[in-house]
């Protein structure tokens, strides 16, 4: 789940809780509200772990490759 999606179940949901005030058939709209909120923090939380575990940067002990030069010489005509 995305950060996108969380925040979409944070706004249902409090939509559902706090603006309207209705039950649908047996169906506490507030405790479907509660849920989708919880959802959504969860949702944040576990999108942030993942996210921070993949800007970890990791160090190599390897030293680099050398480095070459390269030189143009403009003197010589280019292949046809």
């Amino acid at each position: 789940m995305g950060i996108g999606t969380s925040i979409f179940l944070l706004a249902v949901g409090a939509i559902l809780t706090f603006a309207i005030d209705a039950s649908i058939g047996g169906l506490d709209l507030d405790v479907v509200g509660w849920i989708l909120m919880a959802a959504g923090v969860l949702g944040l939380i576990m999108t942030t772990i993942v996210w921070g575990r993949r800007r970890q940067v990791v160090a190599t002990t390897e030293e680099p490759v050398e480095y070459r030069r390269v030189e143009e010489r403009r003197d010589i005509a280019p292949p046809l």
